[in-house]
């Protein structure tokens, strides 16, 4: 059985010297904790989607995604829970012989089947948006599609419960990796509060359009409160620089906050050097979520 997640989840004020020095208040909101197998953001974008599966009588899931891909070991683990199947449509064929790495082994061991297909077949199928397959919900490479949207849009809704007058002073982050996340939480913002979400890969002006189409699919409108952060993806998807891991590795040592690397560290990473440049108003409130859990092996460079 799927058990509900925590929610809301919780909001952590965190004292950092260099933030204060700065006049900027630093918050975390702590979506890593929502569940324990379907985890932060995944949950958000995963949860609307697993309604209508079920309405529907669909047999099981189906999705996109990388050797180490987050979501879709979240995929196969809500698959488990809800007694469907799960099929993970895997980048890379040559993969399919090798040794599994902790990620495709834990997909695995949810129940779900794996198939491995060359990276020029694979980039064909999330252009498309996933390929139809009976009986099965097809969800997109990273979840991200106009009911996650919504669902995304939930954490800034728990936002304004938490913080009082959320509004002009508020900047929410959060990493972007296909955009939903981004878009849901700009669209469920008040008037007056910002959205800026740090890339974790190469592709500017892509991801714009992304969370632009998403917005249009979400809510038939387009939304302006937000930016997208370019200067800290550390050289691409799955890339951590030994200054970035540095850095991550001494956040969590001084807060007691594990960080996870590929996403949520370079959030975290870029509010902090704006903010020691300056970039950030005195008297801002930052909010960055924390979207994941960190990888259970600190060697990254396989990403």
């Amino acid at each position: 059985m799927l058990t509900p997640a925590a929610l809301p989840t919780p909001l952590t004020p965190v004292a950092d010297p260099l933030f204060a020095a700065a006049g900027v208040e630093l918050l975390l909101k702590r979506d890593d904790l929502a569940h324990p197998t379907v985890p932060g953001n995944k949950w958000r974008k995963l949860a609307p989607n697993l309604r209508p599966a079920l309405l529907a009588g669909d047999r099981g899931l189906l999705t996109y995604g990388g050797a180490y891909s987050t979501h879709v070991r979240a995929v196969a683990a809500a698959a488990r829970g809800l007694g469907l199947a799960s099929v993970g449509v895997i980048r890379g064929e040559e993969l399919a012989a090798a040794p599994r790495n902790w990620s495709l082994r834990a997909a695995e061991a949810a129940g779900m089947v794996l198939e491995f297909v060359p990276r020029s077949v694979y980039r064909e199928l999330v252009v498309r948006g996933g390929e139809p397959r009976e009986g099965y919900l097809v969800l997109p490479e990273g979840g991200s599609n106009a009911l996650a949207v919504r669902g995304a849009a939930v954490v800034a809704g728990e936002l304004a419960g938490q913080i009082p007058g959320l509004g002009e002073r508020d900047l929410v982050c959060c990493p972007v990796g296909t955009g939903g996340t981004l878009a849901g939480i700009a669209a469920g913002l008040p008037p007056g509060a910002r959205a800026l979400g740090v890339a974790v890969l190469r592709g500017e002006g892509y991801l714009e359009g992304e969370v632009t189409r998403l917005h249009r699919a979400a809510y038939g409108r387009e939304f302006g409160n937000w930016r997208i952060h370019h200067g800290h993806h550390g050289g691409g998807y799955g890339r951590v620089p030994a200054e970035l891991e540095a850095f991550a590795a001494g956040f969590g040592r001084r807060h007691g906050v594990p960080v996870e690397r590929r996403y949520v560290a370079k959030a975290l990473k870029a509010v902090h050097d704006l903010a020691a440049a300056r970039e950030l108003a005195a008297g801002t409130r930052v909010t960055v979520v924390v979207t994941g859990l960190p990888d259970p092996l600190t060697d990254l460079s396989r990403s």
